[in-house]
């Protein structure tokens, strides 16, 4: 094997990596031909080069450390969404170098059981051959035309034919961008403004649902946003997740007035909470009877909990159903979509405007495309439900053995548990959950060699990569840690 130099661009000028690697960049050199890391330092102080080591050693976050020091320097908080700098954890933000499958490696050289998986999109594996061979390919060609491109067609087609609710699609390149646009489309069709959302269900940064929200809002234990002005929350309604009596009393008021209902149909932004199915059916019967939409936000559940997502799990359909991480493989996209009339609203079929320069670009088009294929595969789901349901029971018995209250489950690659006796059925519940708990498992987990989501308001997830031994590795760790407690 002969030894190279990769120059990495970054903002602040090339990075470096002198030392032996395999001819195949997506595959681990052995560890004796892994060089070990050296540090550049700019006029500023700041860690701008490196050669990332790699090899295996006792657990140190030594330059990890340094370099989000220097990224507090330089972005808010040192992070691009607020989650990874591990303030509900505490400690040091571990800084990643790559992925591969199940694991995941930092620039100190540790290598994790990760299940993160890019907050959800890598259900097939990270860093999956099949679909670089394909991005590749698509690469060649160009990564964004501005212009229609037959991917767009595959990946909708593929779309549609999956998810019950959608019969015409928009392509966008956020979740949040989806539910901006789906709010906007549910508003049009209905000509109403007042929408109902739950507590502790995350539909992105936009405005209008920054109230009473989850994922980095609820770890942080941030009430709103500072810079939302409140003429754009009047029209917010919120309500408890899976309290049905309390969406009847909100319909009963404002009757005739809500544009759209809209939820997370499995939480993942709270922790893993999963919804009564007679819940859902009254959000069914409820809109229906007041001409309001029901929206669905798969961002995280679609494609994860089923193929055709958690409408076709619980068997319930909405108006409209918003989408992300997986139908993009891993790389920035989003999707809304639903009933035919409803979707003719959107220009340039109908008056109601929304446009992007990115969206349906050939890169996420086609990694969204063969993770989907991917999926596809006889044996994929009950792949994720077996190793996942071992994952979640394997935890919650070492936790009981340890003598702590811990509830949790899953659905398929999707679980999450709580430090608390449970059952947390909504937000509320889930907030009696010891946090400093978790965060002492979490760092323990860390130091073991797990990767957690670093909140205990998050959910996590399992891959198509995830094997027995991951699992059995993952157990071991937390009956170790979950005794030390």
């Amino acid at each position: 094997m002969a030894a190279q130099a990769v120059s990495v661009g970054t903002a602040l000028g090339a990075r470096e990596w002198s030392g032996l690697r395999p001819a195949d960049p997506f595959k681990a050199a052995p560890a004796a031909a892994r060089a070990d890391t050296q540090i550049g330092v700019s006029k500023k102080g700041r860690v701008v080069q490196m050669t990332i080591s790699v090899e295996k050693k006792q657990f140190t976050t030594k330059k990890s450390e340094e370099t989000f020091a220097a990224a507090k320097e330089l972005m808010p908080g040192g992070v691009n969404s607020p989650v990874r700098a591990f303030k509900s954890v505490g400690g040091q933000p571990i800084v990643f170098d790559r992925v591969k499958g199940s694991k995941a490696w930092d620039i100190d050289g540790n290598q994790y059981v990760d299940y993160v998986g890019s907050w959800g999109p890598a259900i097939v594996g990270a860093c999956d051959e099949q679909v670089n061979e394909e991005l590749i390919r698509t690469l060649q060609k160009g990564t964004s035309f501005g212009a229609p491109c037959v991917l767009e067609n595959v990946l909708a087609q593929m779309v549609i034919d999956a998810v019950p609710s959608i019969e015409m699609v928009r392509f966008v390149n956020s979740g949040t961008e989806a539910c901006m646009g789906m709010l906007r489309l549910a508003r049009a069709y209905t000509g109403r403004e007042k929408i109902l959302k739950f507590e502790g269900c995350y539909h992105g940064h936009a405005d209008s649902f920054l109230v009473k929200a989850g994922s980095g809002v609820a770890t942080l234990g941030l009430p709103d946003s500072p810079g939302v002005p409140s003429s754009s929350t009047a029209s917010t309604l919120t309500a408890a997740y899976n309290d049905l009596e309390a969406v009847k009393e909100i319909f009963a008021k404002y009757k005739g007035q809500i544009a759209a209902v809209v939820l997370e149909p499995v939480v993942g932004n709270a922790g893993f909470i999963v919804p009564r199915q007679e819940f859902l059916q009254g959000l069914r019967d409820l809109t229906k009877e007041d001409g309001a939409c029901l929206v669905f936000d798969e961002v995280m559940t679609g494609f994860r909990i089923s193929y055709g997502g958690a409408q076709q799990h619980f068997g319930i359909t909405p108006d409209i159903t918003t989408l992300g991480k997986i139908i993009g493989g891993g790389l920035p996209v989003g999707a809304y979509g639903g009933k035919r009339e409803i979707m003719q609203m959107v220009a340039p079929a109908g008056p109601m405007y929304q446009a992007g320069t990115l969206s349906g670009n050939p890169l996420a088009m086609t990694a969204g495309i063969h993770t989907l294929r991917r999926l596809q595969q006889p044996g994929a789901y009950e792949h994720l439900d077996r190793v996942t349901g071992k994952l979640v029971q394997g935890i919650l018995q070492a936790g009981r053995d340890a003598g702590h209250e811990i509830c949790g489950g899953h659905i398929s690659g999707m679980f999450g548990f709580f430090f608390c006796a449970g059952p947390v059925h909504n937000f509320e519940d889930a907030k009696k959950s010891d946090t400093a708990k978790f965060a002492a498992f979490f760092r323990g987990m860390l130091e073991r060699g797990v990767y957690l989501a670093p909140s205990q308001f998050e959910a996590g997830f399992t891959s198509l990569a995830h094997s027995d031994e991951d699992i059995e590795f993952t157990i071991a760790a937390a009956k170790d840690v979950l005794k030390s407690l």
